[in-house]
């Protein structure tokens, strides 16, 4: 179990850049001689493998997009034979072509320490209980929690997405310890947990939570109902899948597997690699990977790099909590909104309403209209109409101090916006329709 904390984990700067270099190195002269569109961007910038010396000239590499991982869908970009993936899984995107990635066994235990690295982090070991809600198909989520369990000795409780009541009633009658889902879902659990009066009759000590934003007022929210620690863990099928890092116990940013994945923080519009702490485009490049390696891949996801050691003793960087996404970023009327600026507000605003809420964005005679619906208490519903005016006139002001553009705010009833046992659809911008 101290094998990838005690040598990775608090390596010192310089020799953990200097092992980067090497594997650096070597992926970038294996993917020329392997895949073919990787090669091809090279020759257009004039490079050689050979020219690469190490993470000091990773800026003169080409960046990679997901664009094309659709175009050359579903296997082209893999850097090894097929008779040596051992599992696919795909993106769990509704638009254009899956995001189709492989792994070698490698590669497999490569993922499975990376997450087993999260679960020690939390406080987990071989006596917990690790109730995985995260879906066991295509999107990654699922199995990598349940292989880092394994890996560290835990019991999975493989359960998968789904069927809240057995969510439930598993996680008591099998003593779960630690749960792992969507943050939009632990809050949906905990609030039904919560009207069936069985908060204390959980064995639940941690939270780890992924594969959606969510801010600081939900953790709270989600620790109060769930009465654990909720921790945040960042990973994107395209990388690897959740565990490319994670929260310690200090849950102060997270720490990035840089063993394994190199990070940097670049402008989104020039492609210029930012000074450290800058915030901007976090770009990764996979070091390990076997089955399908990317160099300098565009994640769109906004955040910045945090290099100090952090209390814990771990010495790898931690990346900041996303702050939107390059391409998920709404303008609206001229002005830039992040979907987790309306969430920070409504948060905010207490027992009048729930944290549930759904952003619709429409185009009337050129106009953008912006409505913001979000459900109310049932204590608010009981109040009538003026109470209900109140508290939406409120909401619309914040929004409006906050953002600098206030939407029509409507509160509907109790339960009416469709929970997710998945990631969470809080934008419907219908401007793409027409």
């Amino acid at each position: 179990m101290k094998y990838w904390q005690e040598q990775y984990e608090t390596m010192p700067r310089a020799e953990l850049e200097k092992l980067q270099s090497e594997r650096l190195v070597a992926q970038v002269k294996r993917m020329y001689e392997k895949v073919e569109l990787f090669r091809n961007r090279m020759d257009e910038k004039g490079l050689k493998p050979e020219d690469i010396h190490g993470i000091e000239d990773l800026h003169k590499l080409p960046f990679s997009y997901k664009q094309d991982l659709r175009d050359y869908y579903p296997y082209g970009l893999f850097a090894t034979p097929m008779s040596e993936i051992r599992r696919v899984h795909a993106s769990s995107g509704t638009t254009g072509k899956q995001i189709v990635v492989g792994y070698t066994d490698n590669d497999l235990e490569m993922w499975a320490d990376c997450f087993a690295r999260m679960l020690i982090a939390v406080g987990a070991d071989e006596n917990s209980f690790v109730h995985v809600g995260y879906g066991l198909g295509l999107f990654t989520g699922g199995f990598g929690a349940h292989d880092g369990a394994v890996r560290i000795g835990a019991t999975a409780i493989p359960i998968s997405a789904g069927n809240t009541q057995r969510q439930i009633q598993t996680m008591i009658d099998f003593g779960s310890t630690v749960l792992c889902c969507t943050p939009s879902y632990a809050m949906y659990l905990g609030e039904t947990i919560e009207e069936m009066g069985l908060k204390d009759k959980l064995s639940l000590k941690a939270g780890i939570f992924g594969a959606e934003p969510w801010t600081e007022e939900m953790r709270h929210q989600i620790e109060e109902k769930l009465n654990i620690k909720a921790y945040d863990i960042y990973g994107l099928s395209e990388i690897m899948g959740p565990g490319v890092s994670y929260e310690c116990e200090y849950q102060c940013g997270m720490h990035v597997c840089e063993d394994h994945f190199i990070p940097e923080i670049i402008d989104p519009d020039t492609g210029e690699v930012l000074p450290a702490g800058s915030q901007g485009e976090l770009v990764f490049t996979t070091i390990t990977k076997e089955g399908f390696p990317l160099i300098r891949y565009r994640t769109r996801d906004i955040c910045s790099l945090n290099y100090e050691v952090c209390k814990c003793g771990r010495t790898h960087v931690r990346m900041n909590k996303p702050q939107g996404r390059t391409d998920d970023m709404l303008i609206i009327r001229g002005v830039n909104v992040f979907p987790s600026q309306i969430e920070e507000v409504l948060l905010k605003v207490g027992g009048d309403i729930t944290p549930n809420y759904q952003i619709v964005v429409d185009r009337v005679n050129n106009n953008d209209t912006f409505e913001v619906k979000v459900e109310m208490s049932e204590a608010l519903l009981s109040d009538g109409v003026k109470g209900v005016e109140k508290v939406e006139k409120m909401i619309t002001d914040s929004l409006r101090s906050t953002l600098g553009i206030g939407p029509k705010v409507t509160l509907v009833n109790p339960k009416s916006i469709t929970r997710s046992e998945g990631k969470a659809k809080r934008i419907i911008d219908n401007r793409k329709l027409h």
